[in-house]
């Protein structure tokens, strides 16, 4: 043995409560990349479905949609604010889907079995999506509130949040094998 080796203890430098433990490594790119291809994937189907749907139910335009979803952020005013209201929904609406998807890609880091089970865990994740939209995003948010009722448009966008998930699912568990 020469000096430096006996000065220095064997310690493995990833073992937990070691001085030269390293701390959890922040999200590979593969990681982030994941999130954006799924959240923008899921903001796609959402808004071609927004679109669809509002315009045929409600006759209403697709820039109503997109300054619809800017009133989360800008209140009354995205009614008035033509194209550019448009566009930050259009945005918002793209950020917080990746932002969902981030927070799928991470579960999944944690939890292995939403991978393996896919299908199920997707349709739960959108679940859980419309319910936290709902009940506390939309609610907290500078949008004028209606109150909930069950009709078509109710109905419609329940219905496709599970849709979101299992894309957001699918798109995760393939890009991890």
């Amino acid at each position: 043995m020469n000096a430096s080796t006996m000065d220095t203890p064997a310690v493995d430098p990833a073992a937990p409560g070691t001085l030269d433990a390293r701390p959890a490594a922040p999200p590979r790119p593969a990681s982030a990349l994941t999130a954006l291809i799924a959240g923008f994937a899921a903001a796609t189907i959402d808004i071609v479905f927004a679109f669809a749907f509002f315009g045929w139910q409600l006759g209403v335009t697709p820039q109503r949609v997109l300054q619809s979803v800017a009133s989360g952020l800008l209140g009354t005013d995205a009614f008035t604010g033509g194209a550019a209201a448009a566009a930050v929904g259009f945005v918002a609406h793209y950020a917080i889907l990746i932002v969902a998807a981030a927070i799928y890609v991470l579960a999944t880091r944690r939890l292995p079995a939403l991978n393996r089970h896919a299908v199920a865990s997707g349709v739960a994740f959108g679940i859980a999506i419309y319910v936290a939209m709902t009940f506390v995003i939309v609610p907290l948010s500078a949008a004028h509130m209606r109150p909930l009722t069950l009709n078509g448009v109710t109905i419609g966008q329940f219905l496709i949040h599970p849709v979101l998930g299992l894309a957001i699912a699918l798109i995760v568990r393939a890009r991890s094998r």
